[in-house]
């Protein structure tokens, strides 16, 4: 097949860009022909709460002549608020003469680009006697994890321009089926994020932090945002070190939301310095592997979630998680076996779990668990299930 793959793509940063390098990797892989279309302004700066919008240092694949394959493969022409480059984008999907446009959806923003870029790309392969592409979106989320007004308008106008859905979650489907009951979707698995390396070892990862050899380590890692609930976390660490003196909260991910009232939570909490390790800025991905490998569990206290990517990145690590039971998070985790989950997202819920995980010693008894479960995460599986829906497109729900 003849695929473009609409979405944020390297040399942008974040999870999204790294999942489309990895579906673009197995598709190639097994035969077919893959154009990306990306965004030349993603956000604009008034919009966006980070540092930068770009991949920094070096990468685990080396240097960027290093991704010249793929980057001569990709159209950097997308400006998320100028709709000519929309027109442009949609015109481009067509003279690839695609069988599909798969676009990787997350929030409203992007709803009018996608709706526009779909669109047009059907209408001149309809206009030059061509067959007219299908039109598939990985839906991450349908109901955004901070909602705003006109969300669901966006949102629909969008999906109206779609065949097939792609969902990971049966929290994701609901969504789905609720703001638009007549959609056709499958469910896929998320694969495995590959492009960290391998992991280093503890020792070597606790040196490089300063985190002592025999200190028990949880690990809240990716974007800190409200709805991750970094803030319960924190709430919990006082409770934690009546019992655990020793224990080290790293906290590794950009600020998304206001610093400030996390350092001053931090000050009315009284966390003492020594067990709270912040490294607060963008994480490149050649120093990932240290933060994972340094840890004895990683800990998502979210408030909301359809899915998360920092689940299937623990499990390439092979650590254990601690999941707060929301949305797509429990259909991840097995609890018991891959890691626990906490049947509230309270300080409390988490302070429990995370005794309970040290108190039991339950790392070595959950590594079965978890390497049985990263079986699951395979992106060829992933590619099967998008081939499936374009070969017999009316096998989908």
């Amino acid at each position: 097949m003849r695929i473009v793959i609409v979405g944020t793509a390297f040399p942008l940063r974040g999870g999204i860009a790294h999942y489309i390098e990895h579906v673009r990797e197995a598709l190639v892989r097994r035969g077919h022909e893959v154009r990306i279309l990306t965004f030349k302004r993603q956000y604009p700066k008034l919009l966006f709460p980070g540092k930068s919008q770009e991949e920094a240092g070096s990468t685990m694949d080396g240097t960027l002549a290093q991704r010249r394959d793929a980057l001569a493969q990709t159209d950097i022409v997308i400006d998320s608020i100028n709709p000519l480059t929309w027109i442009k984008a949609g015109a481009a999907a067509a003279a690839f003469h695609p069988d599909l446009i798969l676009f990787k959806y997350w929030m409203p923003f992007f709803a009018p680009a996608y709706g526009v870029i779909a669109r047009v790309a059907k209408w001149i392969s309809r206009w030059r006697g061509r067959h007219q592409p299908r039109v598939v979106f990985v839906a991450d989320n349908v109901a955004p994890h901070e909602p705003r007004f006109g969300d669901m308008q966006l949102t629909r106008f969008a999906f109206r321009a779609v065949d097939n859905f792609i969902v990971h979650s049966d929290a994701v489907e609901r969504e789905l089926m609720r703001v638009y009951p007549s959609a056709k979707f499958v469910k896929l698995p998320h694969g495995i994020f590959g492009l960290f390396g391998d992991a280093v070892t503890r020792g070597d990862a606790r040196t490089m932090l300063a985190i002592p050899d025999d200190a028990p380590v949880i690990l809240f890692f990716g974007y800190i945002r409200k709805y991750k609930g970094l803030d319960i976390l924190l709430r919990a660490v006082p409770k934690l070190l009546e019992r655990l003196p020793e224990l080290r909260v790293v906290v590794a991910g950009e600020f998304y939301s206001n610093e400030a009232e996390y350092k001053s939570l931090i000050a009315e909490l009284k966390i003492p310095e020594r067990n709270l390790l912040l490294a607060t800025d963008y994480i490149p991905n050649e120093e990932v592997s240290k933060y994972f490998a340094a840890a004895n569990v990683v800990v998502l206290p979210y408030r909301s979630a359809t899915q998360s990517g920092i689940v299937p990145i623990a499990y390439q690590f092979d650590r254990p998680v601690i999941v707060t039971d929301v949305g797509g998070l429990r259909e991840s985790v097995t609890d018991g076996v891959s890691g626990l989950i906490a049947p509230e997202a309270t300080p409390e819920a988490i302070a429990e779990k995370v005794l309970r995980f040290f108190d039991e010693q339950m790392e070595a008894r959950l590594a079965p668990g978890v390497t049985d479960a990263k079986k699951m995460y395979s992106w060829d599986t992933f590619v099967e299930g998008v081939e499936g829906m374009v070969c017999k497109p009316n096998a989908s729900r």
